[in-house]
């Protein structure tokens, strides 16, 4: 099946483009091209085209769940979620998992979501959440590209067997080793948990993706042994450090010291700004810090950092719906990422960093020969798509449509509104 997308307004362009599409790869992007007899030509009128969102955080086995009985979070505190979602979890199921998963999942592909990183919790000798995630990993690869972590929530170790649990969870199909240091009973075993992540990551060449350090306390510091351990074995690329709030915290000398080391490093790094500026300083008075780590600094440093959603109304936070526009619309308020040129490439932390954290950028982007996976926004410039928050118009898969939405039309008859 050929296709010819034409009038494509592409990222960092002025000139419109057409894209030649056969059997679901792009062969040709060009300003002109002669279009095929048999070829089907789609005119996408000047509409922004850019690559698929990807949401690199969220927690497909916790959503819709923050109304279940006892799983109310009274503080709105991290460590609360934990608990009440450790007490509440028992009675899951497979198939109860997937359907919350995939109306969680529907929800962030009508919003123009492609690729998925899911954590699934594996402090669980029973392996639900895990079974049922890697379930639909399988059954909708054709439609959207999920990875899931191995993550022991309630710690490898301050969880019994939890460090076995990850193991067995990564033989049975995990794509990535997760951990929580901060989570551990002691600083010594929250760095015990990050030295077998690094192990475990080594011995199955699997991705890494840690929660580490989401904690308003400076002293929180499992980035820089993440990062120190990372390097020295030559995966830095495959490591996601997500979350980092303590980073926020820490003061400026230790902070610039630690910079040059993750930019050796070459890993990434997940904001959830969403998340964590409901769940982070709690304890404080006045000042009351943001809690989101240096997302600024680790850009201008040209350090890889996107966003994720994280959570869909859960015992972790209530609100949440897979709209990575208004993810994004926090996070570059929240983060001060508001200069012109910031505005105009803000896009990238919700499309290709994301891409780049889940290690896929050699079948992501909007490049020949790779696959037609793109979806169209609702505004002609980045800036537009941006200040108006724009909606998408089309997702396109393989050069299929996985759907359209017309334009927003605004029917009045009062003149000044047309």
């Amino acid at each position: 099946m050929i296709k010819l997308f034409k009038n494509v307004r592409l990222k960092g362009q002025k000139e419109l483009k057409m894209i030649l599409v056969e059997d679901g790869t792009i062969k040709k992007i060009a300003e002109q091209i002669a279009v095929p007899d048999e070829a089907e030509v789609i005119d996408l009128q000047g509409y922004l085209t850019v690559p698929p969102y990807v949401d690199p955080h969220i927690h497909l086995d916790y959503v819709f769940t923050a109304r279940k009985e006892g799983a109310l979070n009274g503080t709105g505190t991290l460590f609360e979620g934990i608990q009440r979602w450790s007490e509440t979890k028992s009675d899951l199921t497979v198939e109860e998992v997937k359907q919350r998963a995939i109306a969680g999942i529907k929800k962030e592909m009508t919003a123009g979501v492609q690729y998925i990183r899911t954590h699934a919790d594996v402090t669980d000798p029973n392996f639900t959440s895990l079974k049922a995630l890697l379930e639909l990993r399988e059954e909708l690869k054709d439609i959207v590209t999920i990875q899931v972590v191995a993550f022991p929530q309630e710690g490898m170790y301050a969880y019994k067997g939890g460090d076995e649990l990850v193991e067995e969870a990564l033989k049975m199909g995990a794509d990535c080793v997760g951990a929580i240091p901060h989570y551990e009973f002691a600083r010594e075993f929250g760095e015990k948990s990050i030295h077998k992540t690094v192990d475990l990551a080594v011995k199955y060449d699997k991705l890494i993706d840690v929660h580490c350090d989401e904690t308003d306390d400076d002293q929180s510091r499992f980035l820089e042994l993440l990062s120190a351990l990372s390097y020295m074995e030559g995966i830095g690329s495959k490591t996601t450090a997500s979350h980092t709030c303590s980073f926020g915290s820490a003061n400026n000398s230790y902070a610039f010291r630690l910079m040059k080391l993750l930019k050796k490093a070459e890993i990434n790094f997940i904001s959830c700004p969403t998340e964590n500026i409901y769940l982070q300083g709690r304890q404080d008075t006045y000042p009351k810090r943001r809690g989101l780590t240096r997302v600024k600094e680790l850009n201008d440093a040209k350090i890889n950092v996107c966003f994720a959603q994280d959570s869909m109304s859960d015992p972790w936070y209530p609100l949440g719906n897979g709209n990575m526009m208004m993810i994004l619309d926090h996070g570059i308020h929240i983060c001060q990422m508001m200069s012109f040129e910031e505005i105009d490439n803000a896009l990238d932390l919700i499309t290709v960093n994301g891409a780049k954290t889940m290690h896929i950028q050699d079948e992501y982007g909007l490049e020949e020969g790779k696959p037609a996976n793109f979806i169209v926004l609702e505004a002609k410039s980045e800036f537009d798509a941006i200040c108006e928050r724009a909606g998408i118009l089309a997702s396109v898969r393989n050069g299929e449509y996985l759907l359209k939405k017309e334009p927003q039309v605004i029917q009045t008859d009062i003149e000044i509104l047309k």
